[in-house]
Formats: structure tokens, C-alpha cells, sequence
């Protein structure tokens, strides 16, 4: 699927379950990472994450974008249109559609294996964990501003 594709998704579902038009761009958006999609308040547009239709399918990136057109319809007509307003909560529950996306599967996670490095500090022994490496020139123990030594470095 496309962007056209999904424009035009996203223009029917929107008169389908909302009864009214979409009239601004839908489209896929490579950088979300943590969400499925969103909707952007100044524009009117809506992103959506692709990774969650390759890996959930049609029918998860359809509740996405209802989700989605709740947040824009609401916004449009001026009315609550945050998570925790009762207009949106009603919309959500009239159109059916969910107030999480579902969550990837662990295996095909971006986040899934991340490096791990300890350092320790040469007087005390303080453990330090980090997921990037720090310099140790330039940071010291917290605990007696001894001087850290990185330990080894695994795969989390």
C-alpha cells in the first residue's frame, strides 16, 4: 500500500463510520517509532506508522485510522479531543474503534536487542549500567568520585 492508497482509505472509512468527509492528507511516516499513528493538530493530517499494517495487517491499520479521524473530526468541530475528554471516548466507543494499537510482535520490535555496557568504578566498585557509552575522562563515580572503568559490553 501506498500513500494514494491509503489517502483513499482514510477518505472512506472517514464517510463510512463518521458520516463526513476527510478533507486533509493522510500518509505513512517512516519515524514513528512507539505509535501507530498519529494525528497533527496544526495541519490536520494524519501519519501513519507502516510497520504496524506489514507486521498486524489490514484490520489493525484500519482501527488505527478510526482512532485517528476520532481525534480529527472532534478537533474539527471544535470539541474534546483528547484521550481523556468524554467526547472522544464516545466517538471511540460509537465508531468502534480501539484506544491502544495492539503491540508489535516482541521478535520484529525496533527496540528489541540493545547493547548493554557496565562500567565500574575503580575504588569502590559501583556498578554502573548505560545503553550508550560515556566518557570516562570526563565522569566520575557518584558515589566517591572514583575514576570508571568500562567492564564489558552484552547484548541486552
Amino acid at each position: 500500500m501506498d500513500d494514494i492508497e491509503l489517502q483513499r482509505l482514510v477518505e472512506e472509512i472517514s464517510l463510512a463510520e463518521f458520516g463526513k468527509p476527510f478533507r486533509h492528507k493522510a500518509y505513512f511516516n517512516s519515524r514513528l517509532k512507539t505509535t501507530g499513528g498519529r494525528y497533527m493538530l496544526s495541519t490536520h493530517h494524519v501519519e501513519i506508522n507502516r510497520i504496524y499494517l506489514e507486521q498486524l495487517g489490514h484490520q489493525e491499520l484500519c482501527g488505527i485510522i478510526k482512532h485517528e479521524l476520532c481525534h480529527y473530526h472532534l478537533h474539527i468541530e471544535g470539541k474534546g479531543y483528547k484521550h481523556r475528554d468524554q467526547d472522544f471516548k464516545m466517538l471511540m466507543k460509537a465508531v468502534g474503534a480501539p484506544r491502544f494499537c495492539s503491540p508489535l510482535p516482541e521478535g520484529n520490535r525496533r527496540d528489541g536487542n540493545k547493547k548493554l555496557i557496565i562500567y565500574s568504578c575503580k575504588n569502590c566498585g559501583q556498578e554502573y549500567y548505560r545503553r550508550r557509552n560515556i566518557n570516562t575522562l570526563k565522569y566520575v563515580c557518584g558515589k566517591c568520585r572514583g575514576k570508571l572503568v568500562k567492564v564489558n559490553e552484552r547484548e541486552n
